[in-house]
């Protein structure tokens, strides 16, 4: 299956205005942090984004504290955010709710 190609800027300038909550980073991936309201809880989301990580073989950077989960995609092997990124942090939205 060939990986899609990293997006342009406009592109992806036009999906963050439109999907707030997400910010580009400074190693060009895609960030987003859930609070949440304790441990149990953002180990839960983990869990939910692992499985969706792993039904879609593209896995996301995912840091877990207490009351606060932080997920960054990117698209290594394209060097930056590409469309299944987009995808996936859509699909993250959904889960967290």
């Amino acid at each position: 299956m060939a990986r899609p190609s990293r997006l342009d800027p406009a592109t992806l300038d036009t999906w963050l205005k439109t999907h707030p909550g997400w910010e580009l980073t400074a190693g060009g991936a895609i960030a987003r942090q859930y609070k949440l309201s304790d441990f149990a809880t953002g180990l839960g989301l983990v869990v939910r984004i692992g499985c969706l990580a792993e039904k879609k073989d593209h896995h996301p950077d995912v840091e877990l504290k207490w009351g606060c989960v932080r997920v960054t995609w990117s698209t290594h092997d394209a060097g930056g955010v590409t469309q299944l990124d987009l995808d996936a942090a859509q699909a993250t939205d959904a889960i967290a709710g």
